[in-house]
Order: structure tokens, then C-alpha cells, then sequence
């Protein structure tokens, strides 16, 4: 096995299965990996089984059954090209198969979604939005991938805070998912923040007051640069989020690194280290003014735990680090532990429940 096929599993284990991939799956997917060049293919070849499973469930009329497997085979054409940057037209081929196994999928899933386009510096960017079930307008929630994630890979995210009353909107924005191929990564999220803000409070069925954003990994940085420039934002929450994306750059794995010179359009590794220096929270956590929430392990590998700690102490609002002792990057180890205390500090910041309504007897 080389050494990015052992870094890979090393570092992201416990995401794969947490975000939809079965053990079984990623068990026979890697267990037989030994180059990286072959990690797009096996991902591809297993993702198509559950595609087919999907198109077969849909056929015979099996709809929800459809639904859960174009949104599995999603996931599984997603983990193929999240750091495959080295073959970017297999990259890309599979990055095709899992937007359109989800937009397929989106209808069937209980709630069901709705694709959404935002205009963008002369591209787009592109969403998932999710209502729950009820009279709105509902609060809703801003999700935000990181650099090796998209909007194909958060549905278990999202779920927790739809069975809380909170709509979610998964977007991909500069340099993410779909809009990677046209728009470089950038440190000012409060801009392409803004543009998403601007058309979610046109939605009706939206609670326009009630606004909040989410976001991992880079999107923990992103979620709170948007907040630190958004006044309609109401609520924030960072999970393994950077201060600054060059601090510890040298630690990071070669693929982190190769992924980020590419999605940010850098010519070369030296430009990409300079470029992740501009993903930086100084002179804005100060501007954070709105509760905020930072989510980290302690034994985060890519993103030491004191970064969190100082956003969460430079917050102008209140603000609180919850900190799992053994979780690692995306405490993804550790997922109950985070994710129901996450969807119920949200629910509490933004009118949303915490308990299951009642039913008539």
C-alpha cells in the first residue's frame, strides 16, 4: 500500500462510515488498494453497484428504496474524487456521477430536496435545500463543505437538523464540488456568504431572521468568516475549523496539500502555501458578534485544537469550544458525542426543537 492510499485511511476512516459508506463496503474498497492511482476506480466500481440498485428500486416502482441508494452511490462517486487531483479527468467523470446520482435521488429523500443554482462571478453556486416537515417559514441553516468535501457527503448532517425544525441548505462554493472547475478558493467567504444569503431570504418558505451557518474542516473557517461579515446570520458553528489554513502547513499529508494547490489555482506548492496564509481569522473573529459554537478534537492530526480555541476567544458574541478529548480530525470518532449536542445548540440559537412534538393519542 502506498503511502497516500495508508495516509488516506489513516486520517478519514471513521468519516467514510459515519457519512453513508457501509464497513462492509469500505472494508473490500480498501482493503485491496495498493496504489492511490487505483483509489478513483474501486470507489467508482462499488458506487456503480449502488447506482444500479437505485435504477432498479426506482423502476419497479420501490421509491424510497430508490432514493436511498442514488444517495449512497452519490456518496460513494463523491469519496472517489475528494483527493484524486492527480487525474483530474477521472476526477471530474466521477464527480459527474455522484452530483447526478443525488439530483436523481432528491425528490425521494424523506424530506425531500431541490436543486438551487446562485449566480456567481460569472459562474454558479450550487446547493441542496431541505425543508422539514410543517408550516414555515423555517429557520434555516447554511452547511459548508471543506476542501476535500461536497454537498454530496453532509445528508447525515443534515437529517439532525431537519428532524429539529431546521431547513439546511448544502452548498458548494469557491473551489468546492461544482464549483471547483471555475472558482478558486478564496479567504473572503463573507462574499460568496453574502450572495447565498441574498437568495435564501427570497425563499418564502424561509424565516429570513432566522439564518445560521455551518461548516467543517475548511468550511469551520469558512462558516465563521461568513459570520464575521454577515450581520443576518444568527447562529455559528465551526467544527475542526483553521484559525489560519498555513499554520502547520508542513504537517499536512501530501494529498491535503496537492488538493489545495489545485482547487485555490495555485501554480506550484509555494503559491499554495502563500494563498492558504489568506484563509486567516485575524482582524475578523473580532468580528463575530453572533453566538458561535466550535466543535474540535484534541487529537485532530490536521488542525491542532488551540486554533479553535483562539477564534472562540477572539469572538466578539458568545461564544463556546466544545472539545473532545479523544476525537480526532472532524471528531468524526466520535460523532454522537458532537452532532446531536451541535443540532441542539442550533435549535436552541435559531427557534428550532429539541424534542419530538406531540402526537395525538
Amino acid at each position: 500500500m502506498d503511502d497516500r492510499v495508508a495516509a488516506a485511511i489513516s486520517h478519514w476512516a471513521p468519516r467514510f462510515t459515519m457519512n453513508g459508506v457501509t464497513a462492509g463496503d469500505f472494508e473490500r474498497i480498501t482493503g485491496s488498494l495498493q496504489s492511490w492511482d487505483d483509489w478513483c476506480a474501486a470507489w467508482s466500481e462499488v458506487g456503480a453497484e449502488h447506482e444500479q440498485a437505485g435504477r432498479d428500486a426506482l423502476a419497479a416502482g420501490r421509491s424510497m428504496s430508490g432514493g436511498a441508494h442514488l444517495s449512497q452511490a452519490s456518496v460513494y462517486y463523491h469519496f472517489a474524487k475528494f483527493l484524486f487531483v492527480n487525474d483530474l479527468a477521472q476526477m471530474r467523470e466521477a464527480h459527474a456521477k455522484a452530483v447526478r446520482c443525488l439530483t436523481d435521488a432528491l425528490p425521494y429523500l424523506d424530506p425531500p430536496g431541490r436543486r438551487v443554482e446562485i449566480p456567481f462571478e460569472g459562474s454558479a453556486m450550487v446547493g441542496v435545500l431541505r425543508e422539514p416537515a410543517g408550516e414555515g417559514p423555517h429557520p434555516v441553516m447554511i452547511m459548508i463543505p471543506g476542501l476535500d468535501s461536497t454537498k454530496e457527503e453532509l445528508r447525515s448532517t443534515e437529517d439532525l437538523f431537519l428532524s429539529r425544525g431546521i431547513a439546511t441548505f448544502s452548498v458548494d462554493g469557491p473551489g468546492q464540488g461544482e464549483a471547483e472547475y471555475d472558482l478558486a478558493i478564496r479567504g473572503d467567504w463573507e462574499v460568496p456568504g453574502a450572495a447565498i444569503v441574498d437568495h435564501l431570504v427570497t425563499i418564502g418558505s424561509l424565516d429570513p431572521a432566522r439564518i445560521g451557518v455551518w461548516g467543517v474542516s475548511l468550511g469551520g473557517y469558512y462558516a465563521p468568516r461568513v459570520a464575521s461579515g454577515e450581520p443576518r446570520i444568527k447562529a455559528c458553528i465551526a467544527l475542526a475549523g483553521p484559525y489560519n489554513f498555513a499554520d502547520h502547513w508542513d504537517e499536512r499529508p501530501s494529498l491535503t496539500q496537492e488538493a489545495f494547490r489545485v482547487r485555490s489555482k495555485s501554480a506550484d506548492m509555494a503559491q499554495a502555501r502563500a494563498k492558504a496564509g489568506e484563509l486567516s481569522l485575524a482582524g475578523r473573529a473580532g468580528l463575530i458578534t453572533c453566538p458561535l459554537l466550535a466543535v474540535m478534537g484534541k487529537l485532530d492530526r490536521l488542525i491542532p485544537w488551540q486554533q479553535a480555541q483562539r477564534v472562540v476567544e477572539e469572538a466578539a458574541g458568545p461564544s463556546e469550544l466544545l472539545l473532545l478529548e479523544k476525537g480526532n480530525h472532524g471528531c468524526a470518532n466520535l460523532a454522537p458525542f458532537h452532532r446531536y449536542a451541535t443540532a441542539d445548540w442550533a435549535a436552541d440559537k435559531l427557534g428550532g426543537r429539541v424534542a419530538q412534538p406531540a402526537t395525538a393519542s
